[in-house]
């Protein structure tokens, strides 16, 4: 009879060691995928529901060791949109479910792009991006308004920077989060209290004469000083003349400006009218705003490109020195 406990003891004792081994292994497994996979969690998902969800996107099969650690660790898996990636262990997969962290997808839109050229630099993340939609929403006053826009279109309020968006995001949320930023930027600015401001009148303005700063010169230095000649045109009633306005109207980007062009009348025709365009022409970043906010005090009233490799341009006080500038910029350019 002893002999027969002792026997059952150690069977039980096996089984047990067998047990505890098989389910650590269980529970020491990793996620089956072999390239990340996204994976949403609804709100007010349960374990189960959790479960049922990884099972499907083929992340994770093991219903018992899941439920178990779930109910030993007390999960509180969170709704979001998260990034599997392979061979993440049963308790890195469990803590990135609770952690809420939504994956994001990380996008840079420079400095000086229009909102019709943004779409372009989206899709690299998020290839569905619809441009009729994009359009639709950045040239729709009652969604600008919504946002905290006042104006006719969301031109030069889409802040360049490097945006962390969510992964799932939409067209609608990837234009709200920008605008966030240019918003929060509009308040570090009014609160630097520039003269400037309320010369121009307010933030559309100054994103206006910023656009134009933006396109003029991609050397930062120069910025500034670009910003100083164009409020001394402003000032003395002298049209801004600035080719970037003209290619706006026609989202003439590159290669030449023709007659009929300048010759258009259009209120963004900076060629032929005097004073702001009705609003931005593209989207200026954080240099080109305190550039329009903070410009060198000057009395330079041209400035012409050196079409020398420099990227820099000629400036000057008066049309016959600046006539003598252009000359050396043809020349420049072999002309």
């Amino acid at each position: 009879m002893r002999k027969f406990f002792v026997c059952i003891l150690l069977i039980g004792l096996i089984l047990g060691v067998y047990g505890y081994f098989s389910l650590k292994s269980r529970l020491d497994s990793t996620t089956l995928n072999s390239q990340n996979v996204l994976v949403e969690i609804p709100k007010g998902s349960s374990i189960a529901k959790v479960l049922s969800i990884l099972q499907d996107k083929g992340v994770w099969q093991d219903e018992v060791a899941f439920k178990l650690y779930c109910k030993t660790e007390k999960c509180d898996l969170k709704a979001g949109a998260y990034e599997i990636a392979p061979n993440m262990a049963l308790q890195e997969l469990i803590e990135l479910l609770s952690s809420g962290k939504t994956a994001v997808r990380k996008v840079t839109i420079p400095e000086g792009r229009a909102t019709w050229e943004i779409p372009s630099y989206l899709r690299k993340a998020f290839p569905n991006i619809d441009s009729t939609r994009w359009e639709g929403l950045t040239h729709n006053p009652s969604f600008a308004k919504s946002l905290g826009v006042n104006a006719n279109s969301l031109e030069g309020y889409l802040l360049p920077d490097t945006y962390p968006f969510p992964v799932n995001a939409d067209e609608e949320t990837i234009i709200r989060q920008m605008v966030q930023a240019n918003l929060r930027l509009k308040s570090e600015m009014e609160a630097k209290q520039s003269p400037e401001w309320k010369k121009l009148g307010g933030w559309h303005q100054v994103l206006t004469l910023a656009s134009v700063v933006e396109e003029e010169t991609g050397m930062p230095d120069e910025r500034p000083l670009i910003a100083g000649v164009f409020h001394n045109r402003l000032d003395i009633g002298m049209p801004l003349g600035a080719d970037p306005t003209v290619r706006f109207i026609f989202r003439n980007l590159t290669g030449p400006i023709y007659k009929s062009q300048l010759n258009s009348d259009s209120p963004y025709n900076t060629r032929k009218f005097k004073g702001l365009m009705p609003g931005p022409v593209s989207n200026p970043g954080r240099k080109a705003i305190e550039a329009a906010l903070f410009p060198t005090k000057t009395n330079m009233l041209f400035f012409v490109a050196k079409d020398d490799g420099s990227h820099t341009h000629f400036f000057s006080s008066n049309l016959s020195d600046h006539n003598k500038y252009k000359n050396i910029a043809a020349k420049n350019r072999g002309e």
